[in-house]
C-alpha cells in the first residue's frame, strides 16, 4: 500500500477537465474506460481502508461507558493523512493515464444453435 501512498504525493487533489479522445484512446469505448478506471477505483478505496483501520486499531481503547472520550494527536493526524490523500477515483484516473493499469477479459464463448 505504501506504493500507492508515494504516488500520490505529488497528485493533485482538485478535479480536472479530461481529455475525452485522450481517455478513449486505448479502448475505443468511453464506457469500457469508465468502467476500468471506477474498477480500480474500488481496489483502492477498500485497501486505504483497510488500511487505515488497521492503523487506528492501534490505538483502540475499550471503555464501558460512552461518555470517556480520549483524543491522541498520533491518532488524529493519521485520519488528517488519510483525508489529504486525493479522491481514489482521481488516483485511479492517474494510473490509468500513465499506462499502470492493464485491463484483461475473460473468454467468451458464444454458443449459437441455428
Amino acid at each position: 500500500m505504501s506504493d500507492i501512498k508515494s504516488k500520490v504525493q505529488g497528485l493533485e487533489s482538485n478535479v480536472q477537465a479530461r481529455n475525452i479522445h485522450e481517455l478513449v484512446k486505448d479502448t475505443d469505448n468511453i464506457y469500457e474506460t469508465l468502467t476500468i478506471i471506477s474498477r480500480r477505483a474500488k481496489q483502492i478505496s477498500v485497501d486505504l481502508k483497510q488500511e487505515l483501520h488497521s492503523k487506528l486499531e492501534e490505538f483502540a481503547v475499550t471503555s464501558d461507558t460512552i461518555e470517556e472520550i480520549h483524543e491522541n494527536k498520533e491518532q488524529i493526524e493519521i485520519s488528517k493523512f488519510y483525508e489529504r490523500l486525493p479522491n481514489p477515483v482521481l488516483i485511479a484516473m492517474d494510473e490509468f493515464l500513465s499506462g499502470d493499469i492493464h485491463a484483461r477479459y475473460k473468454d467468451k464463448s458464444v454458443e449459437t444453435d441455428i
